[in-house]
Parts: C-alpha cells; structure tokens; sequence
C-alpha cells in the first residue's frame, strides 16, 4: 500500500450493551469476548489491552507502560491508574557522565533512543492486574484467554501494522539483542500472513495464572534484568520486583459545559487542558474549522501550553508540579494575551505558576455505563527492540524522555518516573457529572495535541465521533513551543499558505507518515436511552464494534 487517502467513509456505530474502539479489529473482538461473557468495562479494557501486545507489537506490550481512567457508574466517580515504570537505582546522571552522555546544552552527546539505559521498569502488566482487582468482575485467566488463544494459534498480521513492523525490524529489532524473536526468518510479517508468538502466550499465561508476582519476581523478571544488562543496562531483579502502580487524583477542566478529566503528572494530559483552557475564551464555533484563523489559535494556544508542560511536567514524587495554579482561568486569561490573531510566535517562553504547579490507545463502555479510557505503549513503536529471551515482547524505551540536565524538574534519578507521553481521556457533563465518553488519541507528542482537536470538534462542531475522528490534524511535531507544524493531507492549500505567511514553519504530511497525526478512538453515552456511540481512526487498522 503506497498511499493512504484522507477520506474514511465510515460511519458512527451505535449499540447499547456495550461498545470498544481500538486499533486493531481481533484486539475489539477480544474486548467484546469479555464484555459478552459478563466482564466489565475493565475486564474488557485488559484483554483488549493484552489482545494489543498481540496483534500490534509495533505499538505496545507488556513490556511497556499503562495509564487508565475509570468512570464508575453506580457512583460517578472517575479513578486514575498510573501504571508507568522507574528509572533503575543504579542509573544516575553520574553514571552517564562518566560515559559520555548528557545534556547537550552542556557539550555532551545525548542517550541515544534504543539504548539499555532507557529501558524503565515496564510498569503494564501490574497496571492490567490492579485495574481488574478494583473494578473487574472475571478472573485474570478469563481476560487474558482470547489474547493467550491469539498469541499460540497465529493471527494475520494488518496492513498498517505490517508496514510499521517492516520499519521497526530495519530500525530496532535487526540490531537489539533478542529482537530476531519478532520477526519471520529475519523479516517483518506481510499483510495477512499469520504470526505466532509462543513466547508472548508462554508470558501472558504465565501472568494468567500468577497475576502480576509472575511477572515482577521469578524467570521472567530474571530474563528482563539478564537482557538488559547484556545490552549494557543496569535494570535489576529488585527494580523489578519493587515495583507498584499508583491510583492518583484525576485532574480536569472546564469546557463549553463538559469536564475533561486526564491523568495528572508525570503524564502530559495537563498539556491538552493548558492548551483548552486558553482557547474556552475564543469563539471557535464562529471560525471554519479549517480556516488558517481558527488553526492559528489553537497551534499557538498548544505552543503556550507546551512552553509549560515541557519544565512543569515531572514525577510529583520528585518535583513540585503546580498544577491547580496552571489550571486555574485566570491563568489561562494571562496566557491567552499572548497570543497574536495575525502572527505565530515561536519563542513562547513557560509562564510562572505561583499560589494565589509509538503507542496504541482504545476505550470501553459497557452496557451499565461504566467507562474505561485506556492506553499502553512501548515508545518509539518497538521501544528499544530488547527481548527478554523466550518470552516474546520488547522492552520500553521510556527513560528517553527524561532530561540529562540536572537542574530539570525532569531531570533522570534513581527511581524515577520519567515525562510520559501517553494520556487517556475522558469527558463527563459538568451539569451533572453524568458520562460524556472516554476519548484519546495515542502518537508521542501528537497526544495533548489530538485531544485538544477531538474535543473542539466534538463540543465546538458537534461533530459525531466518526467524523471527529476523520478530520484532518496539526501536529507540532517535537512537542515543544517553537517546533514546526506538520499539516495533514486534506487541509486546503488556502490555509496552509495563510498560515505560511503568519510565521508557522509548516509542512504537509501525506501516505503513511499520517501516522505522525496519532491514531483516536471514541464513544459517547446519551444520558437518556445508553446508547453508545462510537468512532475509530481511520489512520489506523481498527475499527469501532457493538454488542
């Protein structure tokens, strides 16, 4: 497949007993297996995720990391799961420097992306584990069966997903010790061939039957910490088993009458309410959508909400993040005054916040209504393309995005939760806090980005979530204040001229490097009769289905 055109022509699907939306139609199969067999939202949200490190190991995997939102209906509350690793006890600033690494701005050469040292603790499998124990209804080996069934028997490798397995066995698995064990003789699986991965079955069985201690203690977490350090790591088994996932305070803001809920930090959802918060006091709804004015103020409202995110954004263990201070509108209004209607203005520089702070995501709704906004991610597709031998999956390379400068918020210690790209989102009514819908859309800094777009179009446009999905995207492409603006195949050549002319660095992004633009997912509830609406991105393999 060469190209990859613009329009979808899907429609929105409508069910009531429950609906998933992912990128990959066996992984929505296996979500609805649970569902139809009494599961909730969370059973289904795990083998969905599990059922991903399957048939998109491009993306995502037990080997990476995992953040939720949950949305209980019988009480209408909203819980946050941090299921992000830690930086090893034995990886310090000190022992980069003395390697050669640091921060470039101090004359030293970066860590580079696929290296040992940026493997974290792979913090999923615990965050699957401690998802279902509070919320789910199934055993563990319940969920993980159609996954484990998928993984033994072979499925056929899609399209999209074949593409990027061919660039990730050129770019990580061809040189990563044990990466050969997900390729075919050397090689990346074609479109429809069948893949099998006993070694990933070997994994999730092995966590079906002894939850998350199989993973984090005995031969698995030995194989981790042995092909790490072979690689020139420093992971360790007690890394391994000291690790925990957190349930943390959701963070949200106000939006043309919704709630828009994120994880807080270490995680950048804190970027995509900057970025809304600011533009809540312009008329979008008044602009085109993709008119050069309306694209201008919310590429520079996304500039200013990442001058922010990039210094504030920290583990909170570690750093102070001031996030009811950045949060607050009346510190929006400050930063919307920086704004220039007719000009971009690429040197936006933090704000100060006193007091008065690769990747594949999917959501569930089930018939009750409880909601469950999830993603999983390796980084960088593959991550570093490190297998632990036998066991079938990569290993992250999160620890990338830390910052080698010590005087960072974000700065690498011992133990350490690194910026995190992944975010999942959720919406809820303010007028009575009944469920809007879980909504994300997964790709690195692309992230806060598409959230920000799917919610105006969404709330602004009243657009269904198909069509929602199916607009064409900006993407500021190295997530920071003044990085350049990649537009998508289907803005008009009008506007990308106009925006030219305002001062944007702008390219147009056509084929598949329309993945740069992420991949979303969407279902909103009507309060009134439960039906469930939802919506799948085009730029990806998957697909929206109901019960």
């Amino acid at each position: 497949m060469t190209s990859l055109p613009f329009t979808s022509r899907r429609s929105p699907i409508y069910g009531r007993r429950g609906v998933i939306a992912a990128s990959q139609p066996l992984a929505v199969a296996a979500g609805l297996e649970i569902l139809a067999a009494g599961g909730s939202a969370a059973d289904a949200a795990v083998a969905t995720a599990a059922a991903l490190n399957v048939t998109e190991p491009t993306s995502t995997g037990i080997g990476g990391d995992c953040f939720a939102l949950y949305y209980e209906a019988a009480t209408g509350q909203i819980t946050a799961l941090n299921g992000s690793g830690r930086a090893p006890a034995g990886l310090t600033l000190e022992r980069l420097t003395r390697e050669g690494f640091g921060a470039e701005a101090h004359g030293r050469a970066p860590l580079p992306p696929h290296h040992a040292y940026t493997v974290t603790v792979p913090g999923a499998c615990a965050g699957w584990c401690d998802l279902v124990a509070r919320h789910g209804r199934l055993p563990l080996a319940h969920t993980l069966a159609p996954a484990i069934r998928m993984a033994e028997e072979g499925f056929p490798v899609a399209p999209i997903t074949a593409y990027h397995w061919a660039r990730g066995v050129e770019r990580q698995l061809r040189n990563a010790v044990g990466g050969l064990e997900l390729t075919i003789d050397g090689r990346a699986p074609r479109p429809g061939e069948i893949f099998r991965n006993p070694g990933l079955a070997r994994t999730l069985r092995a966590v079906a039957e002894g939850g998350k201690d199989a993973f984090y203690c005995g031969p698995i977490a030995e194989a981790i910490a042995a092909v790490v350090q072979s690689a020139g790591g420093c992971l360790t088994v007690e890394d391994l088993a000291g690790h925990t996932s957190t349930w943390v305070e959701p963070i949200s803001a106000t939006y043309r009458g919704l709630r828009v809920w994120e994880c807080p930090p270490n995680g950048q959802g804190l970027a995509a309410l900057l970025a809304l918060n600011i533009l809540e006091g312009f008329d979008l709804a008044g602009l085109d959508p993709l008119s050069p004015e309306r694209l201008h103020l919310e590429i520079e409202a996304m500039r200013l909400a990442f001058a922010d995110a990039r210094w504030y954004i920290a583990d909170p263990q570690f750093a102070d993040v001031p996030t009811h201070q950045l949060l607050a509108k009346t510190y929006a209004a400050d930063r919307r005054q920086l704004i220039d209607p007719a000009r971009a203005t690429l040197d936006q520089r933090r704000g100060a916040a006193v007091a008065g702070s690769d990747t594949v995501y999917f959501c569930v709704v089930d018939g009750e209504g409880n909601a469950c906004s999830f993603i999983n991610s390796n980084y960088m597709g593959f991550g570093t393309g490190i297998v632990p031998k036998g066991w079938g999956f990569t290993l992250q390379n999160r620890g990338h995005n830390f910052s080698l400068d010590p005087a960072h918020p974000n700065a690498l210690a011992p133990g350490k939760r690194p910026y995190h790209t992944i975010i999942p989102g959720l919406m809820t009514r303010e007028a009575d806090g009944s469920l809007y819908g879980p909504f994300g859309v997964m790709g690195g800094f692309m992230q806060p980005q598409g959230h920000m777009q799917v919610v105006i179009a969404l709330a602004d446009d009243r657009l269904d979530p198909q069509a929602a999905l199916d607009r064409p995207r900006f993407c500021i492409g190295d997530g920071t204040a003044s990085g350049g603006v990649s537009l998508e195949e289907g803005i008009p050549a009008a506007t990308v001229a106009a925006l030219a002319r305002m001062g944007h660095p702008v390219d147009v992004v056509t084929g598949h490097g329309r993945a740069l633009f992420g991949r979303g997912q969407i279902i909103l509830r009507d309060p009134e009769t439960g039906v469930l609406c939802g919506g799948s991105d085009p730029r990806a393999d998957g697909c929206a289905m109901a019960l």
